[in-house]
């Protein structure tokens, strides 16, 4: 049986079996799309007789296109930094509202060939997540949504993260084009997300073939996301302000997101440590709902749909953040 026939065979089944669910990313109360009081039905995580249940939740397809767009927003993102510009035309379409892109600009790496090496690398592996979201989604796969990664404005996106964080003042512009360190930093505002987001989204997955590939790409954004932040840590020995602002920009996502303490700064308790690999008392990475993913996305604290990265919002049901 070809790849796209077994998606489409796993989707076709999915409607006659009764899923055992976990609540949405540790909190579905931010549903508030219409799946709320709805019964979803899926696949007990055993062989066939497992106990029958039914609960309320997002239907694997719904959760995968929820990543699709987070791996948009970052793919295009690298994509600027590495070669100037966007996805291909042939990647943008699909389910939904297609969107424009306010564009970013290529970083000249060739003082630090070392961060273009691993930014290049980075680029590659992005792509490579949309156009395995996007086929192993079929024509259930979202269109691509209007995205802000340009560095030229004020009112950017990246500038009104940065001025959230309190890193530049207001009217002021953060452009992570403009140099290796910015984009750095400017990385470090995407990776930690996407990982609480996957690590979220983990129990909800009811067909192993996706929970094996969400743990694939789960994987792949935590290896980016400590390398960016080792890199940003090596840099602050000399450049200490680089502590000030990751750290800056940590607590601005704690204060965006609705569950307290889930992001932390590069750099531990004790003077001079580091805190490359951000845990719990447990030594477990953090999980992060959907809807506190698009507070820190969309740069509002309050129940919205759109903002921030992605004007418009992004494509699919699981569309909204949470207020406080």
């Amino acid at each position: 049986m070809s790849e796209e026939s077994l998606i489409i065979d796993v989707l076709e089944r999915r409607s006659s079996k009764l899923a055992k669910r976990r609540q949405f990313f540790r909190s579905a109360g931010g549903l508030g799309l219409g799946l709320v009081g709805g019964t979803i039905l899926g696949a007990c995580g055993g062989g066939s007789g497992s106990p029958a249940v039914a609960q309320t939740g997002p239907t694997d397809p719904e959760i995968l296109n929820f990543a699709l767009n987070l791996e948009y927003l970052e793919a295009t993102f690298y994509a600027y930094a590495t070669t100037g510009a966007g996805l291909p035309a042939s990647l943008m379409g699909g389910v939904g509202t297609p969107g424009t892109v306010i564009p970013g600009q290529q970083v000249d790496f060739s003082g630090d060939p070392l961060v273009g090496a691993y930014a290049a690398e980075i680029a590659r592996d992005e792509l490579e997540h949309v156009t395995f979201l996007r086929t192993a989604l079929g024509g259930s796969a979202v269109a691509m949504p209007s995205l802000d990664v340009g560095g030229v404005s004020p009112t950017g996106a990246f500038s009104a993260a940065a001025q959230a964080a309190g890193v530049i003042s207001a009217g002021q512009v953060f452009n992570p084009y403009s140099s290796p360190t910015n984009f750095l930093i400017g990385a470090f505002i995407f990776e930690d997300v996407g990982v609480t987001a996957y690590k979220g989204a983990a129990p909800l997955i009811t067909n192993t073939t996706y929970l094996q590939a969400a743990a694939g790409i789960l994987a792949a954004e935590a290896y980016h996301a400590g390398l960016v932040r080792t890199v940003l840590f090596g840099r602050g020995m000399t450049m200490p302000s680089i502590y000030t602002t990751t750290q800056d920009i940590s607590n601005a996502r704690n204060a965006l997101d609705k569950t307290v303490g889930v992001d932390q700064g590069i750099t531990g308790a004790t003077p001079g440590s580091s805190n490359i690999v951000p845990l719990d008392s447990n030594g477990l990475a953090f999980s992060r709902s959907y809807s506190d993913v698009l507070n820190i996305v969309y740069l509002n604290a309050a129940s919205v749909t759109q903002g921030g990265f992605f004007p418009a919002g992004v494509n699919g049901t699981l569309h909204m953040s949470s207020a406080h």
